[in-house]
């Protein structure tokens, strides 16, 4: 409850500094590991940002979340929620099935099974995308829009995070960014296909983007004996080691498959992490497609879930910078094409508050009318 309060009242806050005419809210895992049982709190935490006082302002929205955890083929556990303000008329969205533009009117809460819905596409990735691994509610949600007559798509995204750091070690690149960018080659192959019109595109969500673990541990302990512990009976690799040559031997960083423990967390948070986003390479295979505001912000993941230490990484994973906007080209010609002057703003929400392990990250722009 408390983080559930914390969370609303972060969002409030950059909504009245920002003051968006047209809010789209990406939302990945809902309900959390125990979604069986949390799914109605879902709906009343939705249903309470829905009739908030501080939307009020909001006369329409449109409310999509992919609950039926029953349906195992589809189940995606994806929301993508959308706020209209009563200053800005008129919004269009696009009819899948219609294959056309309607306009938006009301509010419209979906809870459950999405499969009927025809303003959504929605897609959990196939069981068989990797035989060697779990098959997880991983998948995106797409939605198209018209606004001051920029059309483009908005994407909700989730991909498939690192299961062990001793794998993520083993190879640089891991065997998990591959996964990642077979994931998200198929979702921006089947979003520029030639079902529909091909426009601009905005993916948002929770990539599970990491640092090249091996390259920054080898950087992080280039001074430092690296030794690696290995199980009696199996011989497989248990723990990485990294102590100092001297100084006592003092151990500077573990690794275990949950656990990344770094003695000096600040090399995360100095300048905001600036110094490591050149281990941040998951992009670099799609420049020619996608694109990125200049990252300004902390990692966004593995935060403390303690509400006593909000701004405390978990030492359960290497920081990173998982939650983020990403762009076609074209969609970075909307972003900019109100002019110099318009403000453009890509930050995280809920610095100094616990939000859950993850910081929300958001991007605000002007659309030229």
């Amino acid at each position: 409850d408390d983080i559930q309060t914390a969370w609303l009242q972060e969002l409030y806050k950059v909504v009245r500094l920002q003051k968006p005419q047209f809010l789209a809210l990406h939302l990945q895992e809902v309900g959390g590991k125990d979604y069986m049982l949390n799914m109605d709190l879902v709906e009343k935490f939705l249903k309470t940002l829905l009739w908030s006082e501080e939307m009020k302002d909001y006369d329409r929205a449109q409310v999509y979340i992919d609950s039926d955890f029953k349906d195992t083929d589809n189940f995606t556990a994806l929301g993508s929620v959308f706020f209209i303000h009563k200053s800005l008329k008129p919004i269009y969205q696009y009819d899948f099935k219609a294959k056309k533009f309607i306009i938006v009117s009301g509010k419209d809460f979906q809870f459950g099974s999405l499969d009927r819905i025809t303003t959504i596409e929605k897609e959990k990735f196939p069981q068989n995308f990797w035989p060697d691994f779990k098959w997880t509610r991983k998948g995106y949600m797409r939605t198209r829009w018209i606004i001051h007559d920029s059309n483009f798509d908005l994407v909700n995204v989730h991909l498939f995070h690192d299961a062990s750091n001793l794998v993520a070690w083993d190879s640089s690149p891991s065997i998990y960014c591959g996964n990642r960018q077979k994931a998200l080659q198929y979702i921006i192959n089947r979003i520029t296909d030639h079902r529909y019109t091909l426009l601009p595109f905005f993916l948002f969500g929770d990539f599970n983007f990491r640092l090249d673990t091996r390259s920054l541990v080898q950087t992080l302990c280039s001074s430092a004996e690296i030794q690696t512990v290995r199980e009696d009976n199996s011989n497989e690799v248990e723990r990485i080691v990294c102590e100092e040559r001297d100084n006592d031997h003092k151990v500077l960083l573990q690794i275990e498959k949950k656990m990344f423990e770094y003695l000096n967390q600040e090399v995360f948070k100095e300048n905001n992490g600036r110094a490591l986003l050149k281990y941040d390479k998951e992009l670099l295979a799609f420049r020619e497609t996608i694109t990125e505001e200049e990252i300004l912000f902390p990692p966004s993941y593995p935060y403390s879930e303690d509400s006593s230490k909000p701004t405390q990484y978990m030492n359960t994973r290497c920081p990173a910078w998982c939650d983020r906007v990403l762009m076609s080209h074209s969609a970075k010609d909307i972003v900019h094409g109100a002019g110099e002057e318009a403000a453009v703003v890509y930050d995280n929400v809920g610095l100094r508050v616990c939000m859950g392990d993850h910081k929300p990250v958001f991007l605000f722009f002007n659309i030229k009318a």
